[in-house]
């Protein structure tokens, strides 16, 4: 194929030809960095010209290389170094900053305390100077107190622990200061020391003081009687008085009386009283004394299948009326098909007042030979007090108590309480139901306004330094918001926590929904009392049996602390409506 001659002009423009020798300016050739001929042409030239070439140039020059290498790497290495220094400084000085804000809120903290100790150490002085005489004292951050002779505030043991807990606190809160303000500069593992090149390391539990320790529990020296029943000897229980921490209280109390009389006892049936086996483990009982001391009423009825009689009544009250059982409660006994003679009394015994009584006594008085006996409703009798309220009880045992709550039950609260509280916490019993009318019919009322109860609250979760308190109450919302909002420690709230109602997404409460035991009230009650019973510190309701029941659980498991108190003990109201 020909190409046009047009085509082969055009291309002859673009192409160089391998054999030119047109020579090529010497401005516009452009020299090899490594042409060696090139350079042996040029030296010879520069000879030529007069200007001779040395080694010692040579080295001049390349010694004048690596300085200019060493100068600009060193400068790099210095721009990245002093950026680096500079970020390095900026997070110090954030990190000092963050500290020194830190430190101001916990000086703010200590100001608070020292401030209240010495509202407290005023306080003191004043008690002191007017023991003998009544004084009023209020300021706008504390409630209106009145002391005299016959009710003290506090005793002088408890006004010194609580100022050496109170200064052990502000000791603490120090060093953490002190930790907050030295944290930036401290490194690793390294340690930082004072001025005085010392070791700064101070706690409160070097000082082996605890405000709130648990009490020391003595039971080598406890009176005890074994509990020792002969065969086929019951004492039927009967328990009327008062809500579920009453008949407990009656129950515990029938054993007292069937261990001396050397009886089986036989607990009511859910027919005509509560149902224990939801909140109580019979069987526990006699696990503890080693031999069968209770039976249920369904366990008697399989024993006495064709004679369930009560053969002898001995009532234990003959006033207001014998055994303390009216006519209703004798047609359920009789529903189930209990029959039974006439009620009487041995001895004059009236509820309101009753008679300290001894164990002689009652062996004297209720020693029969009739195979089921009843005494009546026990929960007012004072039988041997002194016995009664020692850890563990009259009765010879090896658990801690008789009376407890079930396995589920104390499972459950130990869940909850590692879900919602910890080990520090303090726990609230606030009564208020129905409690108006039942305290101001005391001499002093029990019924605290809220703004006074949230004082004592707060010396008390100052006292123990817990971070949350659990609420036992039934209290309306309005009473419990309000208490809330002025329940505060060091200037920051303090949780009061309340049992959540149910959700499938919490699991702490999941054996009793497994067994069917959820929301039933005897157990909900129960549970509050064990979650009570295990706080570090408790705070109850005085003349409340609940409250005592808790007492009693605190001193039989070994939980009870120096700390626990009736809530606003030695204070009175600080207002108190008219009777109707």
């Amino acid at each position: 194929m020909e190409r046009d001659s047009s085509d082969e002009d055009d291309d002859s423009c673009h192409l160089i030809h391998q054999n030119d020798t047109h020579p090529v300016s010497s401005t516009s050739r452009r020299h090899s960095a490594f042409d060696v001929e090139d350079l042996d042409s040029r030296i010879g030239t520069a000879r030529r010209f007069g200007f001779g070439f040395d080694k010692s140039y040579l080295l001049a020059i390349l010694i004048s290389l690596l300085f200019l290498v060493a100068f600009f790497s060193a400068d790099i290495r210095g721009l990245f170094s002093s950026d680096a220094s500079a970020f390095k400084l900026d997070s110090t000085a954030d990190r000092m900053r963050e500290s020194e804000l830190r430190a101001l809120s916990l000086l703010k903290q200590q100001r608070l305390g020292l401030f209240g100790l010495w509202n407290h150490t005023f306080l003191d002085s004043v008690i002191a100077r007017n023991g003998t005489a009544n004084f009023t004292l209020s300021s706008s951050n504390s409630s209106v107190l009145k002391h005299d002779n016959d009710h003290l505030l506090v005793s002088s043991s408890a006004l010194l622990e609580d100022f050496k807990s109170a200064v052990l606190r502000q000791i603490k809160l120090n060093k953490n200061i002190e930790d907050v303000l030295l944290l930036p500069y401290q490194s690793g593992n390294a340690s930082v020391q004072n001025g005085d090149g010392d070791m700064v390391d101070v706690s409160v539990g070097d000082f082996g003081f605890d405000r709130c320790r648990t009490v020391d529990q003595n039971s080598l020296g406890r009176k005890t009687i074994e509990w020792k029943p002969k065969p086929k000897k019951f004492l039927f229980a009967i328990c009327v008085s008062g809500q579920m921490s009453n008949h407990l209280i009656c129950l515990e109390k029938h054993m007292f009386f069937a261990a001396v009389l050397g009886r089986i006892l036989v607990v009511p049936s859910s027919k005509i009283d509560y149902e224990y086996n939801k909140v109580l483990d019979v069987n526990h009982i006699n696990d503890c004394l080693g031999r069968k001391v209770v039976m249920s009423f369904e366990e008697f009825s399989e024993v006495k299948k064709s004679h369930l009689h009560i053969d002898r009544f001995i009532c234990y009250f003959s006033s207001p009326q014998h055994c303390y059982v009216d006519d209703e409660h004798v047609k359920k006994l009789k529903g189930l098909g209990i029959s039974m003679g006439k009620l009487e009394s041995p001895w004059v015994e009236d509820i309101q007042k009753p008679n300290k009584r001894t164990i002689q006594d009652v062996e004297a008085k209720f020693t029969v030979d009739d195979d089921v006996i009843a005494i009546g409703d026990v929960f007012f009798a004072d039988l041997e007090q002194e016995w009664v309220m020692q850890p563990g009880g009259p009765l010879a045992h090896k658990c801690k108590t008789l009376i407890e709550p079930s396995r589920l039950i104390v499972l459950t609260a130990q869940r909850f309480i590692q879900t919602f509280l910890g080990k520090n916490y303090i726990a609230l019993h606030f009564r208020r139901h129905g409690f108006l009318k039942f305290c101001n019919a005391k001499k002093p009322s029990c019924f605290y306004p809220v703004p006074q109860a949230a004082e004592c609250i707060k010396r008390a979760v100052e006292r123990a330094d817990a971070p949350v308190v659990y609420l036992s109450t039934d209290a309306a919302e309005s009473e419990t918001g309000l208490l809330q909002t002025l329940v505060f420690s060091n200037g920051k709230p303090v949780p009061l926590v309340k049992r959540p109602h149910r959700s499938p997404a919490e699991k702490w409460d999941a054996l009793l929904y497994r067994h069917g035991l959820q929301d039933d009230p005897q157990v909900e009650a129960m549970l509050d009392k064990t979650i009570c019973a295990m706080s570090r510190v408790f705070i109850g309701a005085s003349g409340s049996t609940f409250t005592e029941d808790i007492l009693r659980l605190r001193k039989d498991w070994g939980s009870a602390s120096h700390c626990d108190e009736y809530l606003c003990q030695g204070e009175e109201p600080n207002f108190i409506a008219d009777d109707e």
